[in-house]
């Protein structure tokens, strides 16, 4: 309902098309299904047309979904990137962690999205980190000059000189 074809559920073949490119089908035996716990098997083109499934789609980032533990640090910048092996090619890599009432559909959609930005060169976390250190150079900068304008300050007085 929000615009996303499926093309495959729980088993994804994955081919490695050339030297940078990997693509993920579905085995024909369950293309187009989708199991849902407590609800069974649905064919996700007959509930939602033709335009709900794709037969192929490039493989571009993988999202591993975590149990969250509170014990555990997780990234919070996103500042390092991680990749996953497949067939050869390095696959950035998301470590997801979720737990009940957490959306994972809305959070997966999110890290697709900001994925397709890093891959246009748009890395919304360097550029946040990037602004924070001028930021804080800045700050550093004008605190040392005003330290110089309090030293010479303190010079005219000890010579005498009250202008």
């Amino acid at each position: 309902m929000r615009g996303h074809r499926l093309v495959a559920d729980d088993t994804v073949e994955v081919r490695r098309r050339s030297e940078t490119i990997l693509i993920g089908t579905c085995p024909d035996l369950t293309r187009h299904h989708m199991e849902l716990r407590g609800l069974g098997v649905i064919n996700v083109k007959e509930l939602f047309g033709i335009a709900s499934t794709r037969s192929s789609k490039r493989v571009e980032l993988v999202v591993q979904l975590e149990r969250w533990d509170p014990l555990r640090q997780y990234e919070r910048l996103g500042l390092d990137d991680e990749h996953f092996d497949i067939l050869g090619l390095r696959v950035p890599l998301i470590r997801m962690p979720v737990a009940p009432g957490r959306n994972i559909a809305i959070l997966v959609e999110v890290a697709a999205r900001n994925q397709l930005l890093r891959a246009r060169g748009h890395h919304a976390a360097r550029i946040l980190a990037a602004r924070l250190d001028e930021t804080l150079r800045q700050a550093a900068a004008v605190a040392a000059s005003n330290e110089l304008a309090e030293e010479d300050e303190d010079e005219d007085i000890e010579g005498g000189d009250l202008r």
